[in-house]
């Protein structure tokens, strides 16, 4: 019978989370993104052990084309650009408007500054060129004073330190992957990989919440 989620091709793996069976081909492209597998799943465990030769390629040209944004970043530092960034992947404009690399560089540098001025005993508000640019850049206001009220030891350069590097990289990136979404693509692929390396972290690291 042919698999019910392609209609194409024929059914080879029992899949747990689904309760049917599919093809091979959707049961890899369709794992931790579509299908909310399970980590009893033996075709997800293998998978991390034995990552296909073409995925593991692309994991290590991702992290080569990050390298550059993270350089010089520390333990601590790094863990909070990924809160970050976790934040900006799931954050949705309004409307048919769509997240574009440009509206993740503004509200980071106006970030960045808000922050930075703030340093200075200084309480400024800078803001972003966009609607869509400002709306994330208050997200990202609102994350950090939700995770200070719970106990975060954030301060205002090291968080502005951060967003610089992710308001560098969102720019870097199109030119070497010209498009506008170059750098969205990019992290969510590192994202997605770092949830099925580690699947049941789910609390922010310890370094930033004791």
């Amino acid at each position: 019978m042919s698999c019910p989620l392609c209609v194409t091709r024929k059914e080879r793996r029992a899949c747990p989370a689904l309760h049917q069976t599919i093809c091979a081909v959707c049961c890899g492209t369709k794992r931790l993104t579509e299908i909310q597998c399970p980590d009893d799943c033996v075709y997800l465990a293998s998978a991390r052990e034995h990552p296909a030769a073409v995925v593991k390629r692309q994991q290590e040209h991702d992290v080569s084309m990050l390298l550059p944004t993270l350089q010089g970043l520390t333990e601590r530092q790094y863990q909070l650009f990924f809160l970050f960034q976790t934040l900006i992947a799931r954050h949705t404009p309004t409307g048919f408007a769509r997240l574009v690399d440009e509206d993740v560089a503004e509200a980071a540098g106006a970030m960045a500054s808000t922050l930075e001025t703030a340093a200075r005993g200084v309480i400024y508000e800078h803001v972003a060129g966009s609607p869509i640019a400002q709306k994330l850049a208050g997200e990202m206001q609102k994350m950090l004073a939700e995770a200070r009220e719970k106990g975060a030891r954030i301060y205002d350069r090291e968080a502005a330190l951060v967003l610089r590097a992710i308001e560098r990289g969102a720019r870097d990136t199109r030119k070497i992957a010209p498009g506008e979404t170059s750098y969205l693509t990019l992290v969510a692929r590192l994202l997605q990989h770092n949830r099925a390396a580690a699947p049941a972290v789910q609390e922010p690291p310890s370094l930033i919440i004791p």
